[in-house]
């Protein structure tokens, strides 16, 4: 005869054998509890308005029923792991008479105390037991006072018990608390990831899900994860409560505990309420493609600029998600798609990130003044201005650096180049320009990043030129140079005049016929800026450009208007002057437009 602890004063015996049959149900090893147990404990709490608890180890068995009041139960002491850095291995799920799942102060005490896996409260409907809900917490890990921090999941219906995959919710517990826990040594070790994209509706022949799901691997790889998988689902459209379909979703969650993994990426932009339902039936952090491509934007930010661009995107992209986020959001976790300025303000509310948002914006507002400044200077010198756009790893820093002999950061990956960059190009004809590489480029470049960093991105709106570097040897590069303008589009530049550079020609086949057909598209030059192949001819034809913008010329002004030789010095650059006895003779660089205001001055061969 099992024991059945607690206040069981007044209990009728068929209540008393209802609440040891207890014992004889058996959750599944993945489930938090079977609907048919939590519906049993339901029944009982209706019948007699009093809490009743269960401790489930891992393996779904019963070890211990107890019964309280309509308040409380008192929870027996059983002996769980107490290992550093790990969970006792027992789990305590518990009813609420009335309805109310929310989890009590003393409830969250004891998850803290006694270190159980989780605890459950199920808030019962004294009408209808069988349509309970059901609220349950986990530790995260430790706060700077040394206390356990926790988070709580809920309100949870039946048929989501279905779907909630506990090893994983378990596994990624330990894995936090882990972090955090002084005496435990976790092993450093990058991410292990799973990528998952859905394919629905209507897709573009050229630019495929699969090679969506592949730029999103070299993505996670840039960001620091190990990817272990890629799942490719096919759907009429997406689900709205889980993106992709259900038994996908359990499929997903036995490969992560086959596999160890410890986060899964989505490709496409999940909602607040998908992206909780995902982590909660998978038990593991979930992030999305925006989320990791801020999460290398974080990495890669290195000016003041940059990084408070990056943490105006973070917390703009974190508001609507900043309630009942727990792996994801956690900042002790750590890890992809937790990193950057904004990460210990995650957790704070919604008012604060506001205030933040508006004091980040003020700032981006005051260098953007500072960066406006700059360009009005550079105008008044007449140095005109070259800026290099592209798909990300299309090479433009490799070209900014063997155009204008810098050590500008390139590497082979995504997003190597953040932070713009500023160098001076010395051109065929001998005049100077001011050459910009940009940040890089991607397919649906997330919007936050796009507002975030309009200040930087409207160097591009004051270019005289735009270099829209190209990466041929890429499979895809006539789909990346349509993604390239639409971004453009979307900042302003669309008008601006643009010179497409077909960049690492080198790796192209000798056979392919592409090259030919790429030197016959007007506007554009052939190179590779590794190789230093077809450099001259790109200078040449960027000074060409630019010698439309402004010319040289050589004025003559009387004495009698030496008053309008000083004007001079604000209309252009003066390169020479010499006081002959006729008048003051200059030679000045100046704006083509502006020409014609000094014509009457202009000495005769320069006309």
């Amino acid at each position: 005869m099992h024991e059945v602890i607690g206040n069981t004063d007044g209990l009728k015996n068929n209540i008393i054998e209802a609440l040891q049959q207890l014992y004889e149900y058996k959750a599944p090893p993945w489930q938090l509890v079977s609907p048919e147990l939590a519906v049993e404990m339901s029944k009982i709490t209706t019948a007699v308005n009093r809490e009743v608890n269960i401790f489930l180890d891992r393996k779904g068995n019963v070890l211990s029923v107890s019964i309280g009041d309509s308040n409380t139960v008192s929870l027996p002491d059983l002996s769980g792991r107490r290992g550093s850095g790990r969970l006792s291995g027992i789990r305590c799920i518990h009813t609420h008479p009335g309805g109310n799942s929310q989890l009590s102060g003393i409830d969250l005490s004891a998850l803290r105390a006694h270190k159980y896996d989780l605890m459950a409260a199920i808030g019962v409907n004294d009408e209808k037991p069988e349509e309970f809900v059901l609220n349950f917490a986990i530790i995260t890990g430790k706060d700077d006072y040394g206390q356990y921090t926790v988070q709580e999941y809920g309100a949870l219906k039946a048929d989501v018990l279905d779907t909630l995959f506990l090893p994983n919710v378990i596994s990624s517990a330990e894995k936090l608390l882990a972090v955090t826990d002084d005496d435990q040594k976790l092993e450093q070790r990058p991410e292990r990831t799973m990528l998952v994209s859905l394919e629905y509706g209507k897709q573009d022949r050229q630019w495929t899900s699969e090679d969506s799901l592949e730029e999103l691997r070299q993505l996670a790889e840039t960001a620091g994860a190990d990817v272990k998988a890629k799942f490719l689902q096919k759907r009429p459209k997406p689900d709205p409560g889980f993106f992709i379909g259900r038994g996908k979703v359990r499929d997903l969650a036995l490969f992560a505990q086959q596999e160890d993994i410890d986060l899964c990426i989505f490709d496409e932009e999940l909602s607040p309420a998908q992206q909780r339902n995902l982590e909660q039936a998978l038990g593991i952090k979930v992030i999305d493609r925006t989320a990791l491509i801020l999460d290398i934007f974080a990495q890669r930010a290195q000016t003041n600029e940059g990084k408070l661009q990056v943490e105006l995107a973070q917390l703009q992209y974190t508001l609507p998600r900043i309630m009942g986020q727990g792996l994801s959001l956690s900042r002790l976790g750590g890890g992809i798609g937790t990193r950057g300025p904004g990460e210990t303000k995650l957790e704070t509310d919604r008012r604060i990130i506001r205030d933040r948002i508006a004091y980040i914006k003020g700032c981006i507002d005051k260098v953007q003044n500072v960066r406006k400044l700059h360009r009005s200077r550079r105008n008044k010198n007449q140095a005109p201005s070259v800026s290099l756009v592209g798909y990300t790893n299309a090479g433009k820093s490799t070209l900014l650096n063997v155009l204008t002999h810098s050590d500008v950061y390139e590497k082979d990956q995504l997003f190597a180049t953040l932070d713009p960059t500023t160098r001076q190009l010395d051109l065929p004809d001998k005049r100077q320009a001011i050459l910009t590489d940009t940040v890089g480029f991607i397919q649906r470049l997330p919007h936050q990043l796009i507002a975030a960093f309009k200040s930087t991105l409207e160097e591009t709106l004051d270019a005289d030129l735009l270099v829209h570097v190209i990466d041929v040897s890429h499979p895809l590069y006539k789909e990346q140079s349509e993604a390239v303008y639409r971004v453009l589009h979307e900042v302003g530049a669309q008008d601006k005049p643009v010179l497409s550079v077909f960049n690492k020609i080198d790796k192209l086949p000798e056979d392919s016929g592409l090259l030919e057909q790429l030197r016959a598209v007007p506007e554009s030059v052939c190179i590779s800026a590794k190789k230093q192949i077809g450099l001259d001819t790109l200078l040449e034809i960027i000074a060409n450009h630019l010698k439309l913008k402004s010319a040289e010329v050589t004025l003559l002004i009387p004495y009698s208007d030496s008053g309008m030789a000083a004007k001079l010095f604000e209309s252009g650059t003066v390169l020479s002057q010499d006081y002959a006895p006729e008048g003051i003779k200059m030679t000045v660089r100046m704006q083509t437009a502006e020409i014609s205001r000094w014509e009457k001055f202009i000495v005769e061969g320069d006309l």
